[in-house]
């Protein structure tokens, strides 16, 4: 028992950080039918903005101010940073493509990817940075009681993913500038005549999608502590995965499919073997492809006349 409830924290811990992967794959998606796979890129780079704030506060053994205060400025520094980049890469590589083929953004999408990865590969080389969570915050820090035993750190992952989508949720469901990117979801140019800056509004989709990107990016990096230039591939394919099996273009979707996916790969990796997880995790996505395309919470596309 104590076993099957550690795989389903693992699961729930993994899930969070997919799930908000996923939502910047499914706000982009959305708003420009674009599969942004530069996405994990971002998400790397956030792990590594919130590995530099550490490094400045001191490190986990000499820190010069508080634990919980480092550990907001690590995820405020890495949420800002990645938003910026993300609007950075829209401005300069997307939006200058926005009338081309879908498959020329797509290709960028790939390329750009590629260079932030060297870029941080030429800047901090290939050793694995380490956040250290355990001497940062504790080891014996969290909730133990009966077969349950979770950290204060996995805690904190999944109430931040749980309260930052809420908070998306309700930005887009229900505040001038999201009812603005359902308009420009819905249609780009009825929305331009009707005064909605298209340009503004696909700038802040990017923004906060990475955003997400990167708080996801210091919760795995206090989760597993191990921080690399190449850490955003797989990651970025599992969001894009999730946010798949979820419906991609829905919020709600892209939470559920982070956690079926979260849940997936914990099991396989408990109950089967690590080494087929990545399988498993990527056959669920053909087996939804072929079954329902529009994902668990998505909708079917409707052909125009």
């Amino acid at each position: 028992m104590e076993f099957l409830v550690q795989q389903v924290v693992n699961g729930l811990t993994l899930g969070s950080v997919y799930a908000l992967i996923a939502i910047g794959y499914s706000m982009v998606y959305g708003i420009l039918k674009l599969l942004n796979f530069a996405h994990g890129e971002v998400y790397m780079v956030g792990a590594f903005i919130g590995y530099g704030v550490l490094t400045a506060a001191g490190g986990p053994d000499a820190l010069v101010i508080p634990v919980w205060l480092v550990i907001v400025l690590m995820f405020a520094a890495a949420m800002l940073g990645s938003g910026l980049l993300g609007v950075v890469i829209e401005r300069f590589a997307y939006r200058p493509l926005r009338g081309a083929p879908r498959i020329a953004p797509l290709i960028t999408a790939v390329g750009v990817g590629f260079f932030l990865q060297n870029t941080v590969l030429m800047l901090f080389g290939a050793r694995i940075r380490n956040y250290d969570t355990p001497r940062l915050i504790g080891f014996d820090v969290g909730i133990s009681a009966g077969p349950l035993r979770i950290s204060l750190v996995r805690i904190l992952v999944i109430v931040l993913a749980l309260v930052l989508t809420l908070l998306l949720t309700y930005l887009v469901s229900r505040t001038k500038l999201g009812k603005a990117m359902q308009a420009t979801a819905h249609d780009p140019e009825a929305a331009s005549m009707m005064g909605i800056d298209v340009d503004r509004i696909i700038a802040v989709t990017f923004f906060v999608g990475s955003v997400m990107a990167g708080a996801a990016g210091v919760m795995i990096g206090l989760v597993f502590s191990r921080v690399y230039h190449f850490m955003g591939f797989v990651a970025g394919l599992k969001g894009f995965t999730a946010a798949v099996v979820g419906g991609i273009g829905s919020i709600p979707g892209a939470l559920l499919g982070g956690l079926f996916i979260g849940f997936a790969e914990s099991f396989s990796a408990a109950y089967v073997s690590s080494r087929f997880q990545d399988l498993i995790v990527f056959g669920i996505l053909v087996l939804v492809m072929l079954l329902r395309p529009q994902g668990l919470l998505g909708s079917p596309a409707v052909q125009r006349a």
